[in-house]
């Protein structure tokens, strides 16, 4: 089954997408981090992508599209794959339709003040790498694992938070649009705990 995740920050995509790798077999894709591979190899595709980042330019869909195409083609793919942050815009869904057969798009759905709770309350590591939630710690300066300080992620302040989901907002609106006229769109409320998300996945699947 070839699948697209669509979810706003904090919406428990990647959790669900990993359950889903484990249980189906199938690779998660996410364009970021082909993006790295690319560059890390030196690859045709990577150097283009590097050439428009070291302008501090946006790398263009027909570059992004062409690591997708490749990737898609691998042989860890045949049995179906979960598309991961791609596609982000309209102009990037159609090119996808030209390249892949997608059967289901499962679109995560949490009001943005629980994301906000959720990601502003994240306290990492530096030490350890441990991530942590304060409503889950004794003290929220003290790393429960190793003892160091913890901190927070500039990415994780709520104003930035916002602007993230406003961003997302406003790039996957025509998404969920256009693939629910298309009959393709299933919405999962992701505001339960790891295993009633994971079982409402599987209802959709089914």
């Amino acid at each position: 089954m070839n699948l697209i995740f669509l979810g706003p920050p904090g919406s428990g995509k990647g959790t669900l997408a990993m359950y889903l790798v484990e249980k189906a077999g199938i690779p998660q894709i996410s364009t970021g981090d082909m993006l790295r591979a690319h560059r890390a190899k030196g690859t045709a595709l990577g150097l283009e992508a590097q050439s428009y980042m070291d302008k501090g330019e946006l790398v263009p869909d027909s570059v992004i599209i062409g690591m997708v195409e490749e990737r898609l083609a691998q042989d860890d793919c045949k049995n179906g794959y979960i598309l991961d942050g791609f596609p982000r815009t309209l102009a990037q869904a159609h090119a996808l339709e030209k390249i892949a057969e997608i059967d289901m798009v499962v679109s995560l759905v949490l009001d943005n003040e629980v994301i906000v709770r959720r990601l502003s309350g994240r306290r990492v590591c530096p030490d350890c790498n441990g991530t942590f939630h304060i409503s889950l710690l004794e003290d929220e300066k003290k790393c429960p694992a190793c003892g160091g300080q913890l901190i927070q992620r500039v990415d994780d302040s709520e104003a930035t938070i916002r602007n993230r989901l406003k961003v997302y907002e406003d790039q996957t609106a025509p998404l969920i649009v256009y693939y629910r006229e298309k009959g393709l769109l299933r919405e999962i409320d992701s505001s339960g705990s790891v295993e009633d998300n994971r079982r409402e996945l599987d209802k959709v699947l089914k």
